[in-house]
């Protein structure tokens, strides 16, 4: 595998972002990794890592990089530490139109590279930025041919973009892979969900027994079961949509 750590050029700036491929056999298809609100860390790059493994061009941006951070550290469970507010400070700066300009320079640098297949691409977003992943698909639908959201945030919304919305502006295949306890997503925006997504490809599964973060390993809610059942459900979601 080649690990590399480069500054992307965007329209704000510049965001640090994490690459990680297979040596040979490339151009790969490209996956866009969104991150979770905690930002930037090693367990996202081994989980990049991971997905680059079975063939992918995996992109990893800091999209905290308007705000001058990447790396947060630990963040603390107690919803009234400081750390946590800043955290969710910084959630709150970017959104969906920031994010997608993003995404746009982080193609555009893609296309310029050797190992990446910028005409397949695929995208998966945790947290908040399940939302994301899915607008990528409608924002460009010609290239995103797949798009996962894991306990993403905000999939019910009353803005035009709202997730739940998506099926109808994009061919790719959507997945949302939802906690049955989810502060963050209950279950009448889940319902909703399921029932915006009824008649099409797509699909809204919920896990049982698990909560908001099960899937990283370093959290206190990870479920070992559920994370690797995620982890087929996304890679069978890739091998379907971004076959080259």
């Amino acid at each position: 595998m080649i690990d590399q750590q480069i500054d992307i050029a965007t329209k704000d700036g510049k965001t640090t972002t994490f690459i990680t491929h297979p040596e040979r056999g490339g151009p790969f298809p490209v996956i866009i990794f969104y991150m979770d609100a905690p930002a930037i860390r090693e367990e996202l790059r081994d989980m990049a890592r991971r997905l680059g493994t079975s063939g992918y061009y995996v992109m990893l941006p800091n999209l905290y990089y308007r705000s001058g951070v990447m790396e947060l550290g630990p963040i603390p469970p107690d919803p009234e530490a400081p750390e946590r507010k800043r955290m969710f400070g910084f959630m709150n700066s970017i959104n969906i139109p920031m994010v997608m300009e993003d995404t746009k320079a982080l193609l555009a640098f893609a296309e310029t590279q050797e190992a990446a297949n910028t005409k397949i691409v695929g995208t998966v977003g945790y947290c908040m930025s399940g939302r994301y992943a899915v607008n990528a698909a409608t924002q460009f639908p010609d290239r995103v041919k797949a798009a996962a959201s894991i306990y993403g945030t905000h999939l019910a919304t009353d803005q035009t973009d709202s997730p739940h919305l998506a099926a109808s502006k994009t061919k790719a295949e959507l997945y949302f892979a939802c906690a049955e306890t989810d502060i963050y997503a209950p279950q009448e925006i889940i319902d909703k969900l399921k029932q915006a997504m009824q008649g099409t490809k797509n699909e809204v599964e919920i896990f049982p027994d698990t909560h908001h973060g099960f899937a990283f390993p370093k959290r206190p809610v990870y479920h070992r079961d559920a994370a690797e059942r995620h982890w087929e459900r996304l890679l069978a979601l890739y091998r379907r949509n971004l076959a080259q």
